[in-house]
């Protein structure tokens, strides 16, 4: 179950640390165009898209870190909480804007993140 988790988190931090790079380095109209996926910007400024990028670079930095260092690693399960939180939001989003096929792509990141937050809490706990 060890491996499965890592599996997951890593594949949530490569996901999450290109996303929020993206959403934090381009400009707006930039980040909108990568792909047809991306036009839900359209519903944020770009303060706000910057600050979501940053949320996303903490979230894979509270996955990560705490194992690489060794401390604080009831935080690893509370990062992927809040993954499911945001990708919660991103599916409503997805809702409004009746984009229903990307929605699919959201509420697949929820289930890893919820599985690893599970998996983290209950089932393997690190240290």
């Amino acid at each position: 179950m060890n491996i499965a988790l890592w599996i997951a988190t890593g594949l949530l931090a490569v996901g999450y640390l290109a996303g929020g790079l993206g959403m934090l380095l381009l400009p707006k109209d930039r980040f909108r165009n990568i792909s047809e996926g991306q036009h839900y910007a359209d519903e944020f400024s770009a303060g706000m898209i910057k600050a979501i990028g940053v949320l996303k670079l903490l979230i894979v930095a509270g996955l990560l870190l705490p194992p690489m260092v060794g401390v604080a690693h009831g935080l690893v399960p509370l990062a992927a909480l809040g993954l499911v939180l945001l990708m919660t939001g991103a599916a409503t989003v997805r809702i409004t804007r009746s984009e229903w096929r990307y929605m699919l792509g959201d509420l697949g990141f929820f289930a890893v993140a919820a599985f690893v937050a599970w998996g983290r809490f209950f089932v393997e706990p690190l240290g």
